[in-house]
């Protein structure tokens, strides 16, 4: 569990910590068949590791073990059998891991061949659209500087606990920096709120989208349209109609599989309660979209779909922050990567040079 203080409240903890503390409660209860729900989706690279040895330990005492996750190499390094889900549908049990490689289940989890998950697009760049200058807040431990341009998707890399999130949330007013000063569009920014970001054109998708990224209970249209301002009266009531129509108009265009409109948010999918979130903004003026963790517990299929959104959203000029601890994910899908490590940005590599190798050499505790 590392150096955490018992008495500390749970609430002030990190995600990754949470889960640790999650899978350190179910093992205390001695059970002869314990899940594990996407463990590692929050999790350091050395919890991973403490994850693994656990989950190897337990299945050498012979303790049932079912591992839920959509991390291929998860699969591979630490199951002997997989049964593969899709649309709620058993697709196929693979008993012998030998008889499968990666093609074959990405092909049995999409049910079509992909050749390219994240499908790279070039495009070209125009002006600085965002300009950081040696912010300094909480969660930062040297002043940070870094700027995103027009059509660009900037990558965040960093491993859990390296500043990346809140970085970002001193950025777009969910936090005040202590020092400091963001230009955005050309003008001097100081966002007291994220909804004064909103306002001048920045949106948050959140790391944690369950539990601020969504109303679980409020129906998919509800949640799209919420921040969908010309919708709502002066009184507070929404424009039934345009709303709906706005509602079926994103489901369509994002493919979010739903049963309609009015259906809870939280019976969808991680990859489809993502799509809905990003479609709240798309109905509004958005310059720059910042995604903190867009494909955590997510499928293949829909992490593809997420990806040739925000491609579609860079060839129209709007510039896309990827706040990502996943290396295959920000080396193959940004154009420059600032890499983080105790709080401070200690690189920005372009994507050229961006390996998987040189990502994590940076991030790493020198």
């Amino acid at each position: 569990m590392g150096e955490i203080h018992p008495s500390t409240k749970v609430r002030d903890l990190s995600i990754g910590q949470q889960q640790m503390i999650e899978i350190g409660r179910a093992l205390l209860r001695d059970a002869k068949v314990i899940a594990f729900d996407e463990p590692t989706s929050s999790l350091s690279i050395q919890e991973i590791r403490q994850l693994k040895r656990i989950v190897k330990r337990l299945r050498d005492e012979g303790r049932v073990v079912l591992y839920v996750t959509h991390r291929m190499e998860e699969v591979f390094e630490m199951c002997d059998a997989v049964t593969i889900f899709r649309d709620g549908q058993h697709i196929r049990t693979h008993e012998d891991m030998s008889e499968l490689n990666h093609d074959l289940l990405v092909s049995e989890m999409v049910g079509r061949d992909i050749d390219d998950v994240y499908g790279y697009r070039a495009r070209d760049h125009g002006d600085v659209i965002l300009n950081v200058e040696g912010i300094q807040g909480r969660g930062l431990n040297a002043p940070v500087s870094f700027s995103v341009k027009r059509g660009e998707v900037f990558g965040l890399f960093g491993l859990v606990g390296a500043g990346r999130s809140e970085l970002l949330r001193l950025v777009c007013g969910v936090e005040s920096p202590k020092a400091g000063s963001v230009h955005f569009n050309g003008e001097t920014r100081r966002f007291k709120s994220p909804a004064e970001a909103i306002r001048a054109g920045i949106a948050m998708c959140p790391e944690d989208r369950k539990s601020q990224g969504i109303f679980p209970v409020a129906s998919v249209a509800d949640n799209l349209n919420i921040s969908c301002r010309r919708f709502f009266k002066r009184w507070g009531f929404s424009a039934i109609r345009g709303a709906s129509g706005n509602a079926e108009s994103y489901i369509q265009q994002l493919s979010v599989k739903t049963p309609g409109p009015r259906t809870p948010i939280g019976k969808l999918s991680g990859g489809n309660q993502q799509k809905v979130i990003l479609a709240r903004w798309l109905a509004e003026e958005i310059d720059l979209f910042v995604m903190d963790e867009p494909t955590r517990g997510i499928d293949v299929g829909a992490r593809r779909d997420i990806y040739s959104l925000l491609y579609d959203l860079a060839e129209q000029g709007k510039s896309v922050v990827v706040i990502s601890s996943d290396l295959a994910e920000v080396s193959s899908i940004c154009d420059r990567i600032a890499v983080m490590r105790d709080g401070e940005l200690v690189e920005v590599v372009p994507r050229e040079s961006a390996t998987p190798e040189r990502l994590l050499g940076l991030a790493l505790p020198a």
